[in-house]
């Protein structure tokens, strides 16, 4: 009966609701940052209320939390349903790459949360049991990679997962969040479609140059 509280029509109500103000309001942080985005704005772009944002989730900073945490839990389950167990070292290295070039370019709001959270140092990232969870699913993919390729002696012994989580990272984050000022300043479009497969190549090809013996 959908009158009754807890039947699965209310949960699904619920979870759509949730998710339509999660994901407005990871559009308003990432545009207005922590500090300029406002609730009632959130509230007035979804079809609910302010007073209904704050039952779902408590509080602005709560509700900022969450989108990161929605962001990063994103990003974190494309790298483990991603298949490279069938792939050599050095292709699988290159589709991990390829998926973190792919995702970041497709999703800018999740390069300027990243970049608000380092503007706030941090603080709401460290306060948060569910993305410091996401650490290691960070790098198991990468990690079993890596451990392959030492193993049949492709990659070089040294190899450290989050050297190159970082190398990969910073690549794809750069290219978006930086792409204004690069651009007034060298005249290149770093996301001009034309330039795009070269792009993701040379990442790909960056990073297996460091990892191959």
């Amino acid at each position: 009966m959908t009158d009754v509280a807890g039947t699965p029509e209310r949960t699904r109500d619920a979870e759509r609701t949730r998710a339509e103000i999660l994901a407005v309001a990871t559009e308003e942080f990432a545009h207005s940052g922590y500090a300029g985005a406002r609730v009632d704005v959130i509230a007035a772009k979804t079809s609910t209320t302010k007073r209904m944002i704050y039952y779902y989730f408590g509080g602005k900073e709560q509700l900022y939390v969450a989108a990161l945490e929605a962001a990063y839990t994103r990003i974190r389950a494309l790298e483990q349903q991603l298949d490279v167990e069938h792939l050599d070292p050095v292709e699988a290295i290159r589709e991990l790459a390829g998926l973190t070039f792919d995702h970041h370019e497709a999703h800018p709001d999740f390069i300027r949360l990243v970049s608000i959270e380092n503007i706030h140092h941090g603080q709401h990232i460290a306060g948060s049991a569910v993305l410091s969870n996401l650490a290691n699913p960070a790098l198991d993919v990468l990690g079993a990679i890596l451990d392959r390729g030492r193993a049949t002696g492709v990659f070089r012994a040294d190899a450290d997962a989050l050297d190159v989580h970082q190398v990969i990272s910073s690549f794809c984050i750069f290219r978006t969040a930086n792409q204004h000022t690069f651009g007034a300043l060298f005249g290149r479009d770093m996301l001009a479609p034309s330039r795009r497969e070269h792009q993701r190549q040379l990442l790909a090809d960056l990073v297996v140059k460091y990892l191959v013996v």
